[in-house]
């Protein structure tokens, strides 16, 4: 069985605070870590007011400090608006009070400013061309829905103000390559400036941190990780429709190294667990509307109750534009969901699935990660492996 790990959001619930919400995702490290998931992960979100992990370094120091084992990382660094520099500076010091224990997650940024004939500076479309116009199911069953067109969100007077913000005026992004690149170099201590100056960041020169390409299309995220010999995050929690292309460019594009000698995967997915399907269905009820606010250019709001949820009226063009992660979501009772979780394994080959949950309540949450961690572990026994993640666990409702 693969290891199961963990991404968290950090998200702020409706009634709640931020303050609760960091507090939340401090208590479900350490449960997490008790139940043998073998990563925790913070994601990057900026001026939404339903989600409290703006500066994944510093979440993920709260973390590491509260738990002993588990790795903590990012998941991911944006690099449209960050430095190589600022990047290794600020995992140095991570590694160096947690040494041996801190992933460096890496993605290109949603807002990646580049120069245009008219001199400005818009925001890239970070969706065009990810996934097929039609939805399909593969021979074992995974969906992978059809592209959804981001058309509202990127139109949205929001969009282009937080990527006016997140980066200093006329400031325009390097190239990615070359930005992992230069990070890699300054890890190692190699680093030289096109006049041979040499550069040393201290901490953060022979820092133990595990280094990954997160991406979720078969671009230049896909292609950067595997000719640099790095491990691959694919999402299928955000972009289900890309997925697999995006695995698929992975490893045609890998080049074996001393550092990695083939291809390694990890795939995120969606998932509420619960003691029967309908409770579950019912505890999940809310991602649609959650998802439906961030694409019109709301933003991630305050993550509503099921209540809530239930009475906001929806209309086709809404319903439209959240299918394709509404519908990719694994919900239902622990072995439901197993099972659809072993289906994306088979058809992504991951060593490692990282599962994120979302509910309104932080108990339901916990809930769904221990549901889980009992099941898998329960599958590993009757296969015969000796998986030490996820083996502790809670036994089930």
């Amino acid at each position: 069985m693969v290891a199961l790990s963990v991404l968290d959001l950090v998200p702020i619930a409706s009634g709640s605070s931020a303050g609760a919400a960091l507090r939340n995702t401090v208590d479900l490290a350490r449960r997490t870590e008790a139940l043998g998931y073998h990563r925790y992960w913070i994601a990057e979100h900026h001026l939404n007011t339903g989600v409290a992990g703006t500066s994944p370094p510093l979440v993920i120091g709260l973390v590491a400090a509260a738990t002993q084992s588990i790795r903590v990382g990012s998941g991911a660094m944006q690099l449209g608006h960050q430095t190589p520099l600022s990047v290794v500076e600020q995992f140095g010091l991570l590694d160096a009070v947690h040494p041996g224990r801190i992933d460096l997650g890496l993605g290109r940024s949603t807002f990646r400013r580049t120069r245009s004939a008219n001199g400005a500076a818009p925001p890239t479309d970070p969706y065009a061309g990810r996934g097929a116009p039609t939805a399909r199911r593969t021979e074992r069953g995974l969906l992978v829905p059809a592209r959804v067109s981001m058309a509202r969100l990127l139109a949205s007077p929001r969009f282009g103000l937080q990527a006016g913000l997140l980066q200093q005026p006329g400031a325009q992004t390097p190239d990615y390559a070359e930005q992992i690149d230069d990070i890699l170099a300054l890890l190692a201590g190699s680093y030289r400036s096109a006049d041979a100056t040499e550069a040393h960041v201290v901490p953060g020169e022979g820092a133990a941190v595990e280094v990954w390409i997160v991406g979720s299309s078969a671009g230049v995220s896909a292609e950067v990780a595997g000719r640099r010999s790095l491990p691959f995050a694919a999402s299928y929690h955000i972009t289900p429709a890309s997925v697999l292309d995006a695995v698929a460019a992975y490893r045609d594009a890998f080049v074996p190294s001393a550092v990695l000698d083939r291809p390694r995967v990890l795939v995120s997915a969606d998932v509420v667990v619960a003691a029967d399907d309908t409770t579950a269905r019912r505890l999940a009820s809310p991602y649609g509307l959650w998802v439906r606010n961030i694409r019109v250019g709301d933003g991630a709001v305050p993550y509503p109750s099921p209540d809530e949820a239930a009475a906001h009226e929806w209309v086709d063009e809404d319903r439209a534009l959240v299918v394709d992660r509404v519908e990719t979501q694994f919900i239902g009772s622990a072995a439901a969901v197993a099972d659809q979780l072993e289906i994306l394994v088979a058809e992504t080959g991951a060593e490692e699935l990282m599962v994120t949950t979302m509910t309104h309540d932080h108990a339901d949450r916990v809930r769904s990660y221990e549901l889980l961690a009992a099941e898998w572990s329960a599958r590993a026994t009757r296969s015969g492996f000796d998986n030490p993640r996820c083996s502790r666990s809670v036994e089930p409702e």
